[in-house]
């Protein structure tokens, strides 16, 4: 389906059937077989073969969920929580995900990434 329409790229929505084991690695690897650049919000996709990824680091999501069950187990009502945003966020990229698309990342967005992966992912050592 994905194929017919013919995108320029991909975002992959993180959901729970999606961010899965093995959902991020075939992902990765439909997108590299069908030169889409996939984008998502976490950085396991990445380290599966996504391109890039820009969002919350996990352990402040962890942190927070900790602190809100530990609230909630305290007797706090889930109602009576304010709602929590993040405050630090990191973009991750695959650069060896973009050359084997054929992109060229600007060096501009290499300086500011937190993190540069430039090994092939877990499909592409098969």
């Amino acid at each position: 389906m994905i194929e017919k329409e013919h995108p320029d790229a991909l975002f992959v929505y993180p959901d729970v059937i999606l961010s899965s084991y093995p959902r991020p690695q075939q992902l990765a690897e439909f997108a590299v077989r069908a030169h889409l650049p996939m984008v998502n919000a976490f950085r396991f996709f990445v380290d599966a073969g996504g391109l890039m990824s820009y969002g919350a680091t996990a352990s402040e999501i962890y942190a927070t969920a900790a602190e809100q069950v530990a609230k909630i187990l305290d007797g706090a009502r889930p109602s009576e929580l304010p709602l929590q945003q993040a405050t630090r966020f990191e973009l991750v990229i695959n650069n060896w995900t973009a050359k084997a698309l054929g992109l060229t990342i600007p060096p501009s967005l290499l300086v500011r990434a937190d993190e540069v992966i430039e090994s092939p992912p877990p499909f592409a050592t098969h």
